[in-house]
């Protein structure tokens, strides 16, 4: 690295440590805070330029080798991103699909196109009677979290419908090998009550998609925060 760039890199992370220590000192590491008071607290402790996600981080207690914590949940703001999606399904509903919102639909052709390389694309949308087709895809959409799947919803005989409630704000969650569910439940430009709604759905959709096996305690610890910045920890009823 040349001198004026190793310059102008130490000079953004000055920028960055500055920022991020001057909104550090609202959050007090050793407390568990509320609810509300991390979703009006999170709103605050932005250091980006940008509009930031809102992204909650929730640990759980279950053993990710042997179950999943997966499902959709409806949430009641919506995200504040707008989402691509793409549909599988017969060229009568390929065309309903495209009406609803979806980028891109259809079979075949659809499915040629992505084996060529073609991802540009958040979400995918399956009828049920493409999935032994759409399963030719399974190395390439698998390993970027985008194949079709029942229990998140994915994959249904109502494809129109799914279209315009992921679209709306519907989401797909699912916990990592680490047992932790990292969302996107808002931006920072949304006022505390429509983060909290949101928050409060995701926690609810979680609750209902614990293991039958598991245990005790199932929340173990939560976070709220937003792209750029520091985290707040808060308490979830169990």
């Amino acid at each position: 690295m040349d001198k004026t760039k190793e310059k102008v890199k130490k000079k953004k992370e000055k920028i960055r440590s500055k920022k991020h220590d001057e909104v550090s000192i609202k959050v007090d590491k050793s407390k568990e805070y509320t609810i509300d008071e991390a979703c009006a607290l999170v709103r605050e402790i932005s250091t980006a330029k940008f509009d930031a996600a809102v992204e909650a981080h929730i640990r759980l207690n279950f053993d990710p080798a042997k179950d999943s914590v997966r499902g959709n949940v409806s949430l009641p703001n919506g995200t504040g991103k707008s989402i691509r999606i793409i549909v599988f399904a017969d060229d009568k509903l390929a065309d309903e699909a495209k009406k609803a919102g979806a980028v891109e639909a259809g079979n075949d052709t659809l499915i040629e196109k992505i084996k060529k390389g073609w991802l540009d694309f958040d979400l995918a949308i399956a009828h049920p009677s493409m999935m032994p087709k759409v399963g030719q895809l399974g190395k390439i959409l698998g390993t970027k979290g985008l194949m079709p799947n029942p229990k998140a919803g994915t994959v249904t005989p109502e494809v129109v419908q799914s279209v315009a409630e992921f679209s709306k704000g519907k989401a797909e969650f699912k916990a990592d090998s680490q047992a932790i569910i990292h969302q996107a439940i808002g931006k920072v430009s949304f006022d505390a009550p429509k983060i909290q709604e949101n928050l409060q759905a995701l926690i609810n959709a979680v609750r209902k998609a614990k293991p039958a096996k598991t245990k005790g305690k199932f929340f173990v610890s939560a976070f709220l925060a937003p792209t750029m910045g520091p985290s707040v920890k808060f308490k979830i009823a169990e």
